[in-house]
């Protein structure tokens, strides 16, 4: 009895062990997918990659841009168009628009995070958008740049000198702003730049945002270039932020690459950078991202367009 027993034992255990060996090629075999597929998400677009030059002719920037591949975008304005003019022009190039960038300004002719609510949403509506996210926060006073002082440097320079109520007050415009949004299911969030990052005291302007933004009606949009130019490790970073995460700005980075607080980077084409993508978008995704936006900054070593065609196929072809 005891032999057969301990047979049958031995026999269960390597059955136990094959079948937990399947398991686990099976997982290898999906983690060796392309990202984009097994999760099955668009590759989108921060239109703003194109500069200007893509407001000229929105509906021939719209055509290019669902050539290459791409079926989501982000609109970084209106170009000078009324919401419901955009929204058909996305409409006839078969792409969607997820989100919009809108700053937190006073309105002039167009529309700013200070519209009215109902403003802001009928305009989402009529993009068939459901996110509006502030690019930058409150800018500061003083920002004049000094005899040698670039315009960048001058920002990081005030946001530092502002202080923690620069991010108190960003953050509590954030949530008044979103809170008279949420019966419109439009859902607020913010775009962080390396300014967050200058050091105030024993903190930043981040763990304010992060502290004083509600959770519950703020999400953020991880500019993984700007993390990365801040010192940061993306994909670390992303780990400690799940459920509070929006979106993600898909951003490479040079080589040489200086990390710094000043609103300054090198940027590159999506893998042709420094940026770990096979860490960074799994965990993005941990995170509860599912948007996902390519952006890229100036300056630019080929045209645009050539630019985010070569983002988009490194992207597609990622096994993550």
């Amino acid at each position: 009895m005891s032999h057969a027993f301990t047979r049958r034992s031995m026999l269960g255990t390597l059955c136990a062990t094959g079948a937990l060996a399947l398991v686990h090629q099976h997982a290898a075999a999906a983690s060796r997918r392309r990202f984009f597929e097994r999760t099955n998400l668009p590759i989108g677009l921060q239109v703003y990659t194109l500069g200007d030059e893509a407001g000229k002719d929105i509906d021939a920037t719209f055509a290019q841009i669902a050539a290459i591949g791409y079926r989501s975008i982000e609109l970084p304005g209106l170009y000078g168009r009324t919401p419901a003019e955009i929204g058909a022009a996305a409409k006839r190039a078969g792409i969607s628009i997820a989100s919009l960038h809108l700053p937190l300004m006073e309105p002039g002719k167009g529309l700013t995070l200070l519209s009215t609510p109902q403003a802001i949403a009928d305009g989402l509506g009529a993009l068939g958008a459901s996110d509006v996210v502030a690019p930058i926060m409150q800018f500061p006073a003083n920002m004049t740049p000094r005899a040698g002082e670039s315009f960048a440097t001058a920002i990081a320079r005030a946001v530092g000198a502002a202080g923690e109520d620069l991010w108190k007050n960003t953050a509590a415009l954030l949530n008044e702003k979103a809170a008279a949004l949420k019966n419109s299911g439009v859902r607020v969030g913010y775009h962080n730049h390396n300014v967050e990052f200058i050091p105030l005291g024993k903190t930043n302007g981040w763990e304010v945002l992060l502290r004083e933004c509600d959770p519950a009606l703020i999400g953020f949009q991880i500019d993984v270039g700007w993390i990365k130019t801040a010192g940061r490790d993306p994909a670390r970073f992303l780990s400690k932020l799940k459920g509070r995460v929006m979106s993600l700005h898909v951003k490479d980075v040079a080589a040489d690459n200086v990390p710094n607080f000043a609103l300054t980077m090198k940027p590159a084409e999506v893998g042709s950078g420094i940026q770990d993508w096979a860490r960074i978008l799994p965990a993005a995704y941990k995170a509860g991202v599912r948007k996902f936006f390519v952006e890229q900054e100036a300056p630019f070593t080929m045209p645009r367009i050539e630019a985010a065609r070569k983002s988009h196929g490194y992207l597609a072809g990622l096994r993550a």
